[in-house]
């Protein structure tokens, strides 16, 4: 099974549009029928979904959800920023702005594998993210030993 894996640097052209990278491409085409829908993510990043891995954790949503203290807010919040993202016959996604604007997303972005979705990135927060994850890296230590990754 092909995952989202790796990252590469990209700038959106004047329109907004993200040119997507090749191999995520291919496992969108192959595995998913090219369909995505991009989330705002409270991360400080944008959150691209197969619509199939996306609908599975509507399900999640569905089912575990309704216990949980203020849960409607929280699907109110993620429901509102959910925008279909076609890609075009080059390959590339329009970004709107609403979705761009509250990151600071401009022009050079970052694109992250995240296996079964991927992320977009203004270039400045993934650089500030990377910094601060490597200097809080021994925070994971203990939980990476107990999945066998240390």
């Amino acid at each position: 099974m092909q995952r989202f894996r790796s990252h590469s640097e990209h700038s959106l052209d004047p329109k907004g549009r993200l040119n997507i990278p090749t191999r995520f491409r291919d496992v969108l085409r192959e595995q998913y029928n090219s369909e995505m829908l991009i989330i705002t993510h409270w991360q400080n990043c944008l959150r691209a979904y197969p619509v199939a891995e996306w609908e599975a954790l509507e399900e999640t949503l569905l089912a575990q959800g309704k216990n949980q203290p203020d849960f409607s807010r929280f699907v109110r919040y993620l429901i509102a920023g959910v925008s279909e993202c076609p890609l075009d016959k080059q390959g590339r996604i329009l970004l709107p702005p609403a979705l761009r604007s509250g990151l600071g997303i401009e022009k050079d972005v970052v694109v992250v594998g995240m296996l079964q979705h991927f992320e977009i990135w203004d270039k400045k927060a993934w650089e500030e993210e990377t910094r601060h994850t490597r200097e809080t890296f021994g925070d994971f230590s203990a939980g990476l030993s107990a999945l066998g990754i240390l």
